[in-house]
């Protein structure tokens, strides 16, 4: 145990950037009112069917034990017609097949309406998240954003399919119920039904305490499942390093969180259960006791108390499920907090509701004075003035951390300027169509992503109305048709997530083939050629010629020797240009890229 809080306190740290917080608010009723806004769909076909077949139910249910008690017991018995109780039995049996035949299709048709529900929510959250602003998943894990997909809509099913209906079930049963208890015997109804003021004072002292309690349990489940995704996903730098146990440490001390906050909302989420049954069994007593005395001083018939008996037994249960309904919604109110901090979620990079079409692009970019800032700590550009011809090849070099990448994400609209303007053609790109500028757009990353498919599916995925020759021909041109026809399965080759079993260059050819197909104006290549072999570099030069003739190409290298032919050098530091011009140009000047040059030369020489 000592040596577990020793490594919790160890670890705390390493969730600084979680944005998963216990949210202190009261149960909110207009939170649940907005995920019961994803019933509306089916208002008009499920629910009604639904809703006709509980009440249904419910009717026969309140109506068998007042032919059971006050007919058969007070008229029938009562009187020694025994013609008439055998048409009484036959009725109440007639009841309880329609009862069953009822409850048949409301499970039916909750379920589908249930299961409908969550497939549009879970499609309505990712299809939000996937239009987010790339500021959003700067600051959240890859594990947290899967918990709130998965997990949290999993945790509204058993609401969507059981819950809403019981609770409307039982909300029709308790208040039909509680009128026939009076009905039957006013002072019987008070004596055993005075328990619940107390009742329900104490379930609300309790309310909030469990609420707290499931926020919790959500908060550790999307800890545990973002160390998860992190621990596979880095799973090679942790056998590299030997970290085996220092990460299983770890996971033990997220996994022991999980586990106490999932014991103790479920350790007080059980208390309502037991001390619903306490009641009941109180009612009984009182029952009992006030009944035999109602019966003796004859102010009510034998068949009133049985059937008023069948009525209190009746009444815990739905109170009972009531109870275990609103833990539902409790847990309901946690998720649907964390599902709705999403669905509010702005994109930091919107678009205009009248924002222009870009139909034809030439790739003139411009940046005017621009600034740009992740926080207002780092200032990234410090008021950049920039012109990149159409047609041309730029080369962006400078050191780690100097503005080449933000430069790039600014020309692909995934952030926007702090202050000054980024333009393409002339056009402010905060004025044009998202849809437009990214289409026309192709970034080719140093760490391509591959996706789980086929190798045609993965090259296609530039350009999904594609045929296969297209596809075919695009791999020829970047030099990929060679390896891929080396394959098992050449195109139809599977591959999983991130392609482990291709190699670096391999993958990146792939990204190249994928960027060919898209037929961009403007290609942005981010290291492209950083994990790429000699051998694999000279393939792809010639396909780059290919590649980028007509088009604008904006190139990231830490290697200069593959950016010695591009129309103009663009030194960065510190978020500044400090120089710029051909590679001869700046040789004889020099200055900082002389000096970058002859580092790198003298680096590979050694």
């Amino acid at each position: 145990m000592e040596n577990l809080q020793s490594n919790q306190k160890r670890h705390t740290n390493r969730f600084h950037y979680s944005q998963d917080q216990v949210m202190e608010k009261p149960f909110d009723w207009a939170q649940i009112r907005r995920l019961l806004a994803y019933i509306k769909p089916y208002s008009k076909t499920l629910l009604p069917g639904a809703i006709i077949t509980m009440l249904l139910a419910t009717l026969i249910r309140l109506l068998i034990p007042i032919l059971i008690g006050k007919v058969a017991i007070d008229i029938a018995i009562a009187t020694g017609n025994t013609r008439y109780l055998v048409y009484l039995v036959a009725v109440i049996g007639g009841l309880y097949v329609l009862s069953y035949a009822a409850n048949i299709f409301r499970i039916k048709w909750v379920n589908i309406l249930g299961q409908h529900v969550i497939y549009d929510l879970r499609k309505a959250l990712f299809s939000h998240i996937q239009h987010l602003s790339h500021r959003f998943f700067d600051t959240r894990s890859a594990g947290s954003i899967l918990v709130r997909i998965l997990n949290d809509i999993n945790s509204l099913q058993e609401l969507f399919t059981n819950g809403i209906i019981n609770l409307l079930t039982d909300s029709v049963m308790l208040i039909g119920i509680i009128a026939i208890l009076f009905f039957l015997s006013p002072k019987l109804a008070i004596a055993v039904l005075i328990i619940l003021p107390l009742m329900f004072f104490i379930s609300t002292r309790l309310r909030r305490n469990i609420r707290r309690s499931w926020q919790q349990v959500r908060m550790q489940k999307s800890r545990l499942n973002s160390h998860l995704n992190e621990a596979i996903q880095g799973i090679r730098v942790t056998q590299s390093y030997a970290q085996e146990p220092e990460n299983t440490d770890y996971f033990e001390v997220l996994n022991r969180d999980n586990f106490e906050s999932e014991r103790i909302a479920t350790k007080k989420s059980a208390y309502f259960g037991p001390f619903v049954e306490m009641s009941n069994a109180v009612g009984t007593v009182i029952l009992i006791a006030y009944g035999a005395h109602l019966i003796l001083t004859n102010q009510i018939e034998i068949g009133t108390f049985v059937t008023f008996a069948f009525f209190l037994g009746m009444f815990w249960e739905p109170i009972s499920r009531l109870g275990q309904i609103y833990n539902q919604l409790l847990v309901a109110m946690a998720s649907s907090e964390r599902i709705f901090e999403f669905m509010d979620e702005e994109p930091n990079v919107k678009e205009q509701k009248n924002a222009k079409r870009f139909s034809e692009m030439r790739g003139d970019i411009r940046f005017e004075k621009v600034v740009f800032a992740y926080n207002s700590d780092r200032i990234a550009l410090h008021e950049i003035d920039l012109h990149i011809q159409a047609g041309q090849t730029v080369a962006l070099v400078g050191h780690t951390g100097s503005g080449k990448s933000t430069i790039a994400n600014l020309i692909s609209r995934f952030y926007d300027p702090t202050a000054g303007a980024v333009k393409i053609d002339g056009e402010d790109l905060r004025e044009v169509r998202l849809q437009d500028i990214r289409q026309k757009i192709s970034v080719v990353l140093q760490d391509t992503f591959v996706f789980s498919g086929t190798i045609m599916e993965n090259i296609r995925f530039g350009n999904p109305e594609a045929s296969d020759e297209q596809v075919r021909e695009a791999a020829r041109i970047v030099g990929a048709d060679d390896f891929i026809q080396r394959l098992a399965d050449g195109y139809e080759t599977e591959v999983e997530e991130r392609g482990n079993i291709l190699s670096a260059g391999e993958r990146q050819l792939l990204s190249f083939a994928r960027a060919m197909l898209a037929n961009p104006r403007i290609i942005i290549l981010d290291e492209a050629t950083a994990s790429i072999d000699t051998e694999t570099e000279l393939k792809i030069q010639h396909a780059l010629q290919t590649l980028l003739q007509g088009r604008t190409a904006i190139m990231i290298a830490h290697r200069l020797s593959t950016i010695r032919e591009s129309d103009n050098i663009i030194v960065l530091e510190q978020g500044r240009i400090l120089e710029q011009g051909s590679h001869n140009s700046l040789m004889d000047r020099q200055g900082k890229y002389y000096e970058l040059v002859k580092t790198q030369f003298q680096s590979e020489e050694q």
